[in-house]
């Protein structure tokens, strides 16, 4: 395998599997420039490969190619849904918001699997029949070096992720909403001053960040894996978390970061087929991406400047 093949191997994957991850990190950002910690992002993943699984074994039939986008838009509704609980826990009852985080994650895991065995009678659900499917963009797959680099195995999904992390970027730092948005995270109390709805905004964000968690889960699920089980979503939330944190709180930081944790994954799954690579034991590549978190979470979450009013509770008129 020649330096080129290696890239043109090596890239599309990398870009697959940061793909849920950009939508899950972007949807921590949301919630987190709100000053409402997510560390439920895992959880929310979870709920989100579970229903867009079982969409997709139940209705594949009737609705055929549109399958996996009817998956994707209830897993960003259920999604959202889900993330009400950390918000009514987290806005509401001012319930600290990492203890509530990490009951969503449990509880994330422990609904869906217990609903795979009611519905399905077994630990796991069959494979899916209508995966979302890779394809070649016209003209742009001709262009020399960047056509079969970038535009000649590409998911529709992933282009979504870059489309949502640019829409972000406008939304929150050249819309209204957006600055509504970092004003209750830095200081809800001016925000609330100035006639914002600082509930409200965090309301909305933190469902924001279920759905698009939910999403992230539902393409990682019938992109890479076909079926859902307890192992299906195995640390991916966190490394959307970490993505969050290495890229500052920021949509286009937190898409470089998630391409970064994508090509830790694809080195631990495929570097068997990549030369040089493949004579590195296989078990310290599939802990790259684990100790890449772990790693980017120490080294980064002191230097970097969360938003000020991050984790802390709003209580109106209280200082």
């Amino acid at each position: 395998m020649s330096f080129l093949e290696m890239l043109y191997f090596i890239i599309p994957s990398a870009i697959l599997y940061a793909t849920p991850l950009i939508f899950t990190a972007i949807g921590g950002v949301f919630s987190e420039r709100s000053g409402v910690v997510n560390i439920g992002l895992e959880g929310l993943m979870i709920v989100g490969a579970f229903v867009g699984i079982f969409v997709n074994l139940e209705y594949a039939s009737q609705l055929g190619s549109a399958t996996v986008w009817v998956a994707m838009l209830a897993a960003v509704i259920i999604g959202g849904i889900f993330s009400l609980l950390h918000a009514v826990a987290a806005i509401s009852f001012r319930a600290d918001q990492t203890v509530s985080g990490v009951a969503i994650n449990l509880l994330g895991l422990a609904v869906t699997v217990f609903l795979v065995k009611m519905i399905y009678d077994k630990g796991q659900t069959d494979m899916i029949e209508q995966p979302i499917r890779r394809f070649a963009v016209p003209y742009l797959e001709d262009i020399p070096f960047f056509g079969p680099l970038l535009f000649h195995n590409v998911y529709s999904t992933s282009i979504l992720a870059f489309a949502v992390a640019i829409g972000a970027w406008f939304i929150i730092y050249k819309t209204p909403f957006g600055l509504r948005l970092r004003a209750v995270g830095e200081h809800p109390m001016a925000a609330d001053t100035m006639g914002v709805n600082v509930n409200k905004m965090r309301y909305i964000a933190v469902v924001l960040s279920g759905a698009l968690g939910g999403l992230g889960g539902a393409v990682y699920a019938q992109t890479i894996t076909g079926n859902f089980s307890h192992a299906t979503i195995a640390g991916q939330g966190f490394m959307a978390l970490a993505a969050m944190i290495f890229g500052k709180w920021h949509p286009m930081g937190a898409l470089g970061a998630a391409l970064f944790f994508g090509l830790a994954q694809t080195l631990s799954i495929a570097g068997n087929q990549i030369p040089y690579v493949q004579d590195i034991p296989a078990v310290y590549l599939q802990i790259l991406p684990y100790v890449l978190t772990i790693l980017a979470l120490a080294g980064f979450i002191g230097k970097a400047n969360a938003p000020k009013a991050s984790g802390q509770p709003y209580i109106k008129g209280k200082r």
